[in-house]
């Protein structure tokens, strides 16, 4: 049935809400409390063009996956109703709309993120970039790295260097991997995707974010090879039953593992994102009160979890699991003996708790205090402030299997780079990687160990009492 604009118009609120997604005429009241990204982001397109505001963060299949046939009330001839986009997206003077610059003038990491600062939409970036509160772990987990100093080695003829490790019986082609990042589609249409193609053509591990903007099928599908590993990120809903069809569906899709989150069991407040979306809100409705995308978005997150938690899950998959959001040795120890196969020690990025301790300051609390784990069958894994080739070679001297990029990732994506955007990136570590193993004279990942650093600095700020 055809419609017109005044019948899509009339249903612009929480009693009667209607949107409208390529064409298509949408009945979504019944939804909108059960959104997981919060009702504002639903009840902010009633009534409107909804499709540029859905493609930045869904795939089509999501529809059909959320709403019954019933809710299709008809269909309205494009450019007919105000876009949601126009209405909700501030003028932003700070965006810059010239081109970006081409891939080989991008020398490292950090230009990345400059690039991506200028080009993103201010609502991404603001999600991105923020950190919680005053942001003091986020800077923190880089300043750990670089706490540590190298021990260059000297006349050690090094040929050539092998980078390859395994990451839960995976061979990858560098001690690194693509951490889960939500709402990819926010720094280039095709979101998880084209990190899953860069990954198979540099040979790299990704994990996928409990919110991608991808359905997990698509993702695989997106890989460039058929061996290349997947693992599937799980925050625990509160609902339960809606935690099981992650797992399940995750597994039937060939999954390698499921990772789960644990550091956040609770959204940090992180302010760059909340100013932003208060800004926007305060413009269509003052009594809103502008949370950010971060808490919208993991509003169905369960805080009442505990250990108990893993037997639930184990009952559930044969797959590995990993804990993530590891961040003092205690919680290490307490893994190990719950029988996972995998940890990592991650303060969110700093985005949960500001001033929890740097990622590299735990790993150094597990050498001083639990040295068995780095000798045993569960791997350690790390994120968190890297952006360097010699980050990698730290962390993995000191016993961690491999580092996680997050943000990196991300910036990577921003300013039309897409999947070659991302093999830059990683081209670029690569290169670090490699050229700093010849200078610390090591052919391969495992001749690498803390006789090569320095970490004076860094253990000052390890804690003298712990209780195991």
């Amino acid at each position: 049935m055809r419609l017109t604009r005044a019948e899509v118009e009339r249903h612009n609120g929480k009693a009667t809400c209607w949107v409208a997604i390529h064409g298509s005429v949408y009945d979504v009241t019944d939804f909108v409390a059960s959104h997981p990204g919060g009702p504002n982001i639903i009840l902010r397109c009633a009534g409107k063009d909804a499709t540029e505001d859905f493609d930045a963060v869904h795939d089509q299949e999501i529809i059909t996956q959320s709403l019954a046939p019933s809710a299709l009330r008809g269909y309205i001839e494009p450019g007919t109703l105000v876009k949601s986009s126009d209405i909700n997206e501030p003028q932003s003077p700070n965006r810059d709309a010239s081109l970006p610059p081409p891939l080989n003038s991008l020398l490292n990491l950090h230009d990345f993120e400059i690039v991506a600062q200028r080009h993103l939409p201010p609502n991404a970036w603001a999600y991105y970039a923020s950190g919680a509160e005053d942001e003091i772990s986020k800077r923190q987990n880089s300043k750990a790295f670089q706490k540590v100093s190298l021990r260059p080695r000297i006349l050690r003829s090094v040929p050539a260097v092998d980078t390859t490790s395994t990451i839960l019986g995976k061979q990858v082609s560098l001690p690194v991997y693509m951490s889960a990042v939500g709402i990819a589609k926010l720094a280039h249409p095709d979101g998880e995707r084209a990190l899953a193609a860069a990954a198979g053509k540099e040979g790299l591990a990704q994990l996928l974010a409990n919110g991608a903007n991808n359905v997990i099928e698509g993702v695989m599908d997106a890989r460039t090879n058929p061996e290349q590993p997947m693992f599937q990120q799980l925050y625990v809903n509160r609902d339960i039953k809606k935690s099981e069809d992650v797992v399940r569906r995750a597994e039937r899709a060939g999954a390698s593992a499921i990772w789960i989150t644990v550091d956040s069991p609770v959204v940090g407040k992180r302010e760059m994102d909340e100013r932003y979306n208060l800004q926007v809100e305060a413009r269509d409705d003052p009594s809103r009160k502008g949370q950010g995308v971060a808490k919208t978005m993991a509003s169905f997150i369960s805080p009442c979890i505990n250990w108990d938690i893993l037997s639930w899950l184990r009952g559930l998959t044969r797959l590995p699991i990993v804990i993530k959001g590891i961040q003092c040795v205690e919680d290490a120890v307490q893994a190990y003996h719950c029988g996972v196969q995998g940890i990592v020690l991650s303060n969110h990025g700093g985005r949960s708790q500001d001033t929890a301790q740097a990622p590299l300051l735990t790993l150094l609390e597990i050498r001083r205090y639990a040295p068995f784990l780095l000798d045993s069958k569960m791997q350690i894994f790390i994120d968190g402030g890297v952006r360097r080739g010699t980050d990698v070679l730290k962390a993995v001297a000191l016993g961690a299997t491999a580092v996680g990029l997050g943000r990196p990732t991300l910036y990577s994506l921003a300013a039309g780079y897409g999947e070659q955007g991302v093999r830059r990136a990683i081209e670029i570590l690569r290169q670090e990687i490699e050229s700093n193993m010849v200078f610390l004279g090591v052919r391969n990942l495992k001749e690498l160990g803390p006789h090569l650093l320095n970490t004076a600095r860094l253990e000052r700020d390890v804690v003298g009492s712990v209780k195991l």
